[in-house]
């Protein structure tokens, strides 16, 4: 249904090379557009790359001043444009960066980073993806007449995140690069990828695919961004998989269960499952029992809840998605933890749709279950809600997909009720759409 998970990472030679594709010229350092992830002198909260994006839409580093910063982005609804056919076309290499995370050149770096198992966190790496990838648009959405872009990008979907079966060590430097690989009208897919330094070398550590939408200068409409021209075999195919993509993603949303109904041979697996656990001693629709070696699916839930703080806000004063990404990857790793018994590893992260933007002094509740597991690999569903101090009303913002891998085989889940039954289903096709199995190594250490 959709492409394999972990495949090796697809940045091919082709586009690397200085001749051909998106890089052309890039061995000029000031064609690389390198920026450094933190700022030497404080690691822990100031970043270039979010300096750019505050300096890119003209955001206040004082939460005191947010009102004010976005009132004055009211004065550039002029420069927006009326239609994109009014907008110069760009090239794939226009809105190429790459960007270094030094945790080897910069021990001090490594403390937020850090696990206790002394690897990287996951959590975080998504908190950097989701900021490389607005910077990626803007970029590619550049007016050299203006001081600040009038498009307010953001975060629409995380299409897909794919691991590579490498080591991340707290002790080597890490880089990330990416670009702008196909757009709509208002839309644009980007292409990211990580790697890290190992033998000299920079070796790949995953894919990302996210979906970033314009919107005007105050966050309330749809804007138009600037076409995009290919200008090699390797761009065409770029462009054409993201046509594929989003064909893709149409395709899967019709099919939602939330709208259809399963098809006969999920149906059939509902009920065989439903018969697994009647009770052969009284022969009641309602004696239910667990096969050997089962967990209900009610029992593999666990639950947070978090305090919107201003310190969590994005440059347009909504808590930051890579936040939100965070924790919920945090989450839902200790729900695989606790579900199968040993340490899990991600493997991927799929299909996370934002909703709603999440308002600053929101409550965040986080709500995550194991919903299907085969083998090694445990599938969990991560549940977002928000409701302000005043209103008691809950309303759904994300809902995030990720793959574990536990060390051993863990227990099958087994669902009680018709709607655990449904998140069984939706379970199952996220992780049939990865339909690569891996074989995990001592290597292979993605950890929160």
């Amino acid at each position: 249904m959709r492409r394999a998970a972990l495949r090796l990472c697809t940045l091919s030679k082709g586009l690397l090379a200085p001749s051909r594709g998106l890089t052309q010229g890039s061995q000029n350092p000031e064609k690389q557009r390198v920026f450094h992830i933190h700022e030497a002198c404080s690691p822990i909260h100031v970043n270039h790359v979010r300096d750019k994006l505050r300096e890119i839409v003209g955001a206040s580093t004082n939460w005191r001043d947010h009102v004010k910063a976005m009132e004055e982005r009211k004065l550039l609804h002029s420069f927006l444009a009326t239609s994109q056919k009014g907008l110069p076309p760009r090239r794939m290499k226009d809105s190429y960066i790459e960007v270094l995370l030094p945790l080897g050149s910069q021990p001090e770096l490594r403390e937020k980073y850090l696990t206790v198992q002394n690897t990287v966190r996951f959590g975080r790496i998504l908190e950097d993806l989701d900021s490389l990838g607005v910077l990626i648009c803007y970029m590619h959405n550049k007016i050299h007449s203006a001081k600040m872009s009038p498009l307010s990008i953001v975060t629409a979907l995380v299409d897909r995140i794919d691991m590579c079966k490498k080591c991340l060590s707290p002790e080597q430097d890490i880089k990330f690069s990416g670009h702008v690989s196909w757009v709509g009208k208002t839309s644009m897919e980007v292409k990211m990828h990580m790697f890290q330094l190992h033998d000299n070398e920079f070796s790949p550590v995953l894919d990302a695919t996210f979906v970033m939408v314009a919107r005007d200068s105050e966050n309330k409409g749809p804007a138009f961004v600037n076409p995009l021209t290919l200008e090699s075999p390797e761009e065409e195919e770029l462009f054409r998989q993201g046509e594929l993509n989003k064909g893709t993603r149409v395709t899967f949303s019709s099919m939602s269960l939330l709208k259809m109904a399963p098809t006969a041979e999920e149906r059939t697996t509902i009920h065989e499952m439903f018969l697994n656990t009647l009770d052969p001693k009284t022969i009641s629709f309602r004696s239910r029992v667990l096969p050997p070696n089962a967990v209900w699916m009610e029992n593999s839930k666990l639950k947070s809840l978090d305090i919107c703080h201003p310190q969590e806000r994005n440059i347009f004063n909504r808590i930051f998605g890579g936040f939100l990404m965070r924790r919920a990857y945090e989450l839902g790793w200790a729900t695989a933890c606790n579900f199968g018994g040993s340490r899990p590893f991600i493997v991927t992260v799929d299909d996370i749709m934002f909703q709603k933007p999440v308002e600053v002094g929101s409550l965040l509740f986080l709500s995550s279950q194991v919903c299907f597991t085969q083998g090694n690999y445990i599938q969990v569903r991560v549940h977002s809600e928000v409701a302000s101090l005043q209103d008691k009303e809950h309303m759904t913002t994300n809902v995030f997909h990720f793959t574990f891998m536990s060390e051993k085989e863990v227990p099958l889940v087994f669902p009680r009720t018709y709607g655990e039954s449904m998140l069984y289903l939706d379970g199952q096709r996220h992780f049939s759409s990865m339909s690569a199995p891996v074989t995990l190594k001592k290597d292979y250490l993605i950890k929160p």
